[in-house]
Order: C-alpha cells, then sequence, then structure tokens
C-alpha cells in the first residue's frame, strides 16, 4: 500500500504543479484566514497565550515584505500589568476626545461601543517603525519616503493573519496618541509607534466585522472600489464585474 502524500506532495508528483504551489485545500485555509479575520475587543479570554504561539505569529510579522528589504519594524511584547494600564489610560484619553468629536446619535453610537481591550487580552504587542534603518538612502523609498511605515503595516497584517490561523484574536488600539503610546512604552523619540495589539484567546469570532454588525458603517461593495485604466474608469459592462456580485 502506498503511503499517504500530503496535498502539495501529491500535485507535485503528479506532475501538475511545481512543490512550492497551494493545493485548492490550502488555498481555501488562506481565505479562510482572511475572510474570518476579525478586529476583536470585548471576547479576549484570561487564558496565556503560549510562547511558542507568540513565536510564530511574531516570526509570521518578521516575514512581512519591506522596501528595499529595511525591516523597518519592532515588536515590544507588554505582559507587565503595570504597563498595560499605562496604555490603557493613553487610551482613555484619546478616547474622551473622540467621543466629544461626534454628535447626537453618532455620539451616542460611540459611546456605546467598546474600543479596546487592553487590559482583557493577555499580551499587548506593539509594532514599530524605524525609519532611519539602514541609512538615508534606501533602495524603493527614494520617491516615496512612506513606504517604510507601509513596511511595518505589512507586518501588522502578517501578524494578525498568522494570529488568526492560530485562533487567536488581536484588536488594534488605535484610537491613543502615539506620544502617549511612546511615554508609556519607553519608545525613543525616533521611533514611530505603528500600532499597539491587543492579542489572546478569544470566546468568539464573530460572523462579521463588530462595527459592521453595530451598524456604525456597511461594508462597501467590491465593484464600488474597481475601476479599469484610470480613477473610476471603466464602461460598466466588463466581465470582471460580473463575478463581484
Amino acid at each position: 500500500m502506498e503511503a499517504d502524500l500530503s496535498p502539495v506532495a501529491a500535485l507535485a508528483a503528479d506532475g501538475a504543479s511545481r512543490a512550492s504551489d497551494f493545493s485548492e485545500a490550502e488555498r481555501a485555509a488562506v481565505y479562510k484566514c482572511i475572510l474570518t479575520r476579525r478586529d476583536v475587543r470585548s471576547e479576549f479570554r484570561p487564558d496565556p497565550v503560549p510562547d511558542a504561539v507568540l513565536a510564530r505569529i511574531l516570526d509570521a510579522a518578521h516575514h512581512a515584505p519591506s522596501v528595499g528589504f529595511m525591516q523597518p519594524w519592532d515588536f515590544i511584547v507588554v505582559r507587565a500589568p503595570e504597563v498595560k494600564a499605562a496604555v490603557r489610560a493613553a487610551f482613555e484619553r484619546a478616547n474622551a476626545e473622540a467621543a466629544a468629536m461626534f454628535d447626537g446619535e453618532r455620539a451616542r453610537a460611540y459611546r456605546a461601543l467598546k474600543l479596546q481591550g487592553i487590559e482583557d487580552a493577555p499580551v499587548g504587542i506593539c509594532v514599530t517603525c524605524d525609519r532611519s534603518r539602514n541609512g538615508p538612502l534606501v533602495l524603493g523609498r527614494t520617491h516615496q519616503p512612506e513606504t517604510d511605515l507601509y513596511s511595518a503595516v505589512c507586518a501588522v497584517q502578517n501578524l494578525w493573519l498568522a494570529a488568526r490561523a492560530e485562533n487567536v484574536g488581536i484588536g488594534w488600539v488605535s484610537i491613543v496618541h502615539p506620544g502617549d503610546l511612546a511615554a508609556a512604552l519607553g519608545i525613543p523619540p525616533d521611533i514611530t509607534p505603528v500600532a499597539y495589539l491587543c492579542l489572546g484567546y478569544v470566546t468568539r469570532f464573530r460572523d462579521r466585522p463588530e462595527l459592521e454588525s453595530a451598524g456604525w458603517l456597511p461594508r462597501r461593495p467590491l465593484r464600488e472600489a474597481v475601476a479599469f485604466d484610470r480613477w473610476r474608469g471603466g464602461t460598466g459592462d466588463e466581465p470582471l464585474l460580473a463575478l463581484m456580485d
């Protein structure tokens, strides 16, 4: 009896694909990870995240693409309660300011949302960007200097998807002044905080994004975001659009 082959090995064995190609099952798993990724706020469980899982998630983040291969990111893993409390205080200050920016029903809806899980999540991870890494002249950044920040955001996305594949939830705390976050975490002035992420196992992953379910905004149809050959260009009868209904 022949030994069972993994999906990739089976595809390579019959000559249908290179070993580096994804099988149908693997491809489906990637799309499942992307489509079920959620920004988690209120579903964190207190269970610790094992170091082996954290290491895999951070390794995935560290394999993100970066302009000129400069790898501008660093990762601060936050577990200490007093540090989480300082980040929470920074959030509360910014959140009060943000709440005052909305009026009427929008203000009431804003205040009803839970927008952070800083002390509920067992781990926080701050992703930073060292914009001076490898010197002032970086291949690919000569005409778009902000691509180093984009690279750090790619690391955030890698981290987020890897966490989802590990059944670990992530919540991005963006309602915070970068200077306050830097002060709470001891980040030097020449380093840019990009994202503070709450990380932990969760009671559930919602079927839809929480803000969509809460009626804050609907998901924009894909066909409204796609144009052809120029900004908002196209005749409207392109066959590709028929696949976006």
